[in-house]
């Protein structure tokens, strides 16, 4: 349906990948995984048509539709949340438009026998299909579904684009793209700002009525269930798999240890054959071997294996100073702003050790009862901590707190003790910090790099009780889960707010729900509880079009 024919991209004389090859079949759901730096947002760029490459060429059928939702986007002013989404639509006018100007031309002419009259009638045909394909009698009620199903309740309807923020946004331009039914789809951290109800809703969606997907995404959940193909992009090439990404990674590591492997013998030939050149290069008897033997190196095709995955860092925390037995104590907490009434009566007690987490839609008051906690705003009721809490806390806001003049390296040097001193540089490089990155200023360093630092921090200082808001947003699946394990082998107390449920899975023991104004205690692991909010979801989407 698309082909990519011999892509390359080139920057300032380096070359970012070249040769790629590859073609998007209908019902594709293609994963494009790669370290950060590897051209994944570049290549969806390309197939996009909002850059060019270098090198290659993108080809389509002439009528096919290439929708493409970037990281990074903002919609237009001057509409309500509905009449922009519903702008979906607005090709239609234009095909509408069309077609009555073909039927005019059709009875003003007279030429029957033409090759203009015959290409009017196929223009006609064609167009004419395309626009009764599609369904546009119910388009009020799809709009509507589609609206709900992304988070937006009926009352965001009729607000303007201009009261919501970035993230909300983005959460249009996505809903606007799901409702032009694009042959392709080109999907780049589509989840980032989406909360736990919306991403399976996504999923859903992308899974029963999408034609071909096209995603980057760092979810593993999302990829894993939405997913059937993996193109992984290292080291300037591809590999394409036909399989999902826990396949794919299975498939990678034997890869691996077969590049491993013959790259080692390889090396031990290389070896033996230059000693063999160095022992016998001055005898006359050996001169025709020992040229034998260079011409070969000279035309050897080096080996390579590919970028070292690193995921075996393991990271410790310091071991957690003793807290009470009751860490975080609530009675009938709540927060209003003005007649605006957040959640209330919260009733909750946090034992000593306990991994919990904070879920629920965007605008819940997840990160407003964690704020409560930290006594950064007042509320209703009584909230206490416990004895000799020592809190760790991160949210993205904490990347602003770091000091702007030290290095990367000094910010982390400064904390660290023990054992990790000597893994420093190891420890950021998992997080994403190359070789080069360490020795710059905070000054100068990106919001989502400053983040990871923050996060980096955190982590080294000795704490019991550990409240963490949305940490997953700027880290890879590797980082993660160097993360999670980590957190798992916590000896302290661990509140967690984040949508990421593969992040969650196997590390909280208790789920907090936040939504119609209330906090809910559900005592059942992450994925029993969202596989009965999927089916609540759906049903309240399916009811509210009815």
């Amino acid at each position: 349906m698309v082909s990519c024919d011999g892509l390359c991209v080139e920057f300032g004389g380096s070359v970012l990948f070249e040769n790629i090859s590859f073609v998007i079949n209908e019902k594709d759901r293609i994963a494009l995984m790669g370290k950060n730096g590897a051209g994944k947002s570049t290549l969806l760029k390309i197939l996009a048509g909002a850059r060019q490459p270098s090198r290659g060429v993108i080809s389509a059928p002439k009528d096919s539709v290439i929708a493409y939702l970037p990281q990074h986007l903002m919609t237009e002013d001057g509409r309500t949340v509905y009449d922009e989404t519903a702008m979906a639509f607005s090709h239609l006018h234009d095909i509408e438009a069309r077609i009555a100007e073909i039927n005019k031309q059709l009875e003003e002419r007279t030429d029957y026998d033409s090759d203009e009259y015959y290409k009017l009638i196929e223009e006609l045909t064609s167009v004419s299909e395309k626009y009764y394909a599609i369904d546009i009698s119910n388009y009020e009620e799809d709009v509507e579904k589609v609206l709900l199903g992304l988070g937006f309740m009926r009352e965001d309807f009729l607000r303007q684009t201009t009261e919501f923020s970035g993230g909300w946004r983005m959460r249009i331009e996505l809903a606007k793209i799901l409702l032009l039914k694009p042959d392709v789809i080109l999907l780049d951290e589509p989840t980032n700002h989406l909360d736990m109800e919306s991403i399976m809703w996504l999923e859903d969606f992308l899974i029963n009525q999408a034609k071909a997907v096209v995603l980057i995404s760092h979810d593993r959940s999302f990829v894993d269930r939405v997913t059937n193909r993996t193109i992984e992009l290292t080291m300037g090439r591809i590999y394409d798999y036909k399989v999902n990404y826990s396949h794919y990674l299975e498939l990678r590591r034997e890869r691996r240890e077969q590049q491993q492997k013959a790259y080692e013998e390889q090396q031990k030939m290389i070896a033996e054959t230059r000693e063999f050149i160095e022992r016998f290069k001055g005898t006359y008897s050996k001169t025709n071997q020992v040229q034998s033997r260079v011409k070969t190196l000279e035309k050897l095709e080096l080996l390579e294996v590919d970028e070292i995955d690193t995921s075996a860092l393991r990271l410790k925390f310091p071991p957690s100073p003793r807290s009470g037995n009751y860490p975080v104590i609530m009675d009938s907490v709540g927060k209003s702003y003005g007649h605006h009434n957040v959640f209330a009566n919260a009733t909750i007690t946090v034992d000593r050790g306990d991994k919990v987490a904070f879920v629920g839609r965007n605008g819940e008051g997840k990160s407003t009862l964690v704020k409560c906690i930290m006594k950064e705003i007042e509320h209703d009721g009584k909230l206490t901590l416990g004895h000799n809490v020592q809190i760790g806390y991160f949210a993205q806001n904490q990347a602003s707190l770091l000091e702007e003049n030290l290095t990367v390296f000094q910010t982390i040097d400064d904390v660290a003790v023990g054992d990790i001193r000597s893994k420093i540089r190891d420890l950021l490089g998992a997080f994403m910090f190359g070789r080069d990155d360490v020795d710059k200023k905070v000054k100068v360093l990106s919001g989502g790099e400053r983040t990871r630092l923050a996060m980096v921090k955190l982590l080294l200082e000795p704490v019991n009780l550990l409240i963490l808001d949305e940490p997953t947003n700027h880290l890879d699946m590797r980082t993660k889960d160097i993360l999670k394990q980590a957190l798992v082998s916590f000896d302290g107390t661990l509140i967690v707010v984040s949508h990421d449920r593969d992040f969650l899975d196997g590390l909280v023991s208790k789920v907090y729900e936040f939504g119609n104004k209330k906090v809910t205690e559900h005592l059942e692991t992450i994925q029993g509880f969202l596989e009965k909010k999927r089916m609540q979801h759906l049903r309240e989407i399916e009811l509210s079009g009815k």
